[in-house]
């Protein structure tokens, strides 16, 4: 059998290569994920940066005295910080007010976890500190949360931000719920709090918050949490 001179041969040449080499269709065949409208939201950025320079100002007002009063409960920094994980599990450095004795982190070993699944909750932790105490029930200790809401890494509203090694033991089930950014507050946060321990229920409410997201649920989910705070229902 003869083959025509030039391109032609080197045409029918790659056609027979091709009947034995798979070229990858991932491209073709995985489109690419869609991100939630949440996270492109300009208005939602724009309340995110409003409210987030309102409770840092509010968070300056209170630092002093809650300086004073660690001093002398508990020396020690004043802010805490720990690793988180924000929008498809980026890490980001989330800061508190000091709630725990210093070094709580080695002693988590001794505490004794009451939640189930990728998630650890102790209402009577022995290394909350009697000013780590109040702040907790008043929600104050979040107040510096506000800087990681003004840079971007979390939002007002949105998902509880897990812990690196939480998000290493999640199955796919679990990753939804890092679709949208973390939030100072969310579902959790005003239809539980702490009497909800079961994680996988957390995650149900999560993709309940993505499903519903809208400017205007966002904004009733802040109200929902003014009063929840005030009341201080649910609070650890």
């Amino acid at each position: 059998m003869k083959f025509p001179m030039g391109d032609s041969k080197s045409s029918v040449l790659s056609e027979i290569l091709s009947l034995f080499v798979q070229k990858s269709t991932y491209k073709v065949c995985v489109s690419k994920p869609q991100v939630h409208r949440s996270v492109t939201s300009k208005v939602k950025r724009s309340i995110d940066i409003l409210g987030s320079l309102l409770g840092l100002a509010i968070a300056a007002a209170v630092a002093v005295p809650v300086a004073v009063a660690m001093l002398l409960d508990n020396p020690g920094p004043l802010l805490y910080s720990q690793v988180r994980c924000s929008f498809k599990g980026r890490h980001f450095r989330m800061w508190k007010f000091r709630s725990m004795v210093v070094g709580a982190e080695k002693l988590k070993h001794l505490v004794r976890n009451q939640a189930n699944g990728h998630i650890f909750k102790n209402e009577n932790d022995p290394r909350i500190t009697r000013v780590g105490r109040f702040l907790r029930s008043t929600s104050l200790d979040e107040l510096p949360q506000f800087w990681n809401v003004l840079v971007g890494d979390m939002s007002l509203v949105g998902t509880r931000p897990p812990t690196p090694d939480e998000v290493a033991a999640y199955d796919d089930f679990h990753w939804q719920r890092l679709n949208v950014k973390p939030g100072m507050t969310g579902e959790w946060q005003v239809n539980g709090r702490s009497g909800v321990k079961d994680f996988d229920d957390i995650v149900r409410m999560d993709l309940d918050y993505q499903r519903k997201w809208s400017v205007f649920y966002d904004i009733s989910l802040i109200c929902k949490t003014i009063w929840v705070v005030l009341t201080k229902d649910g609070a650890c």
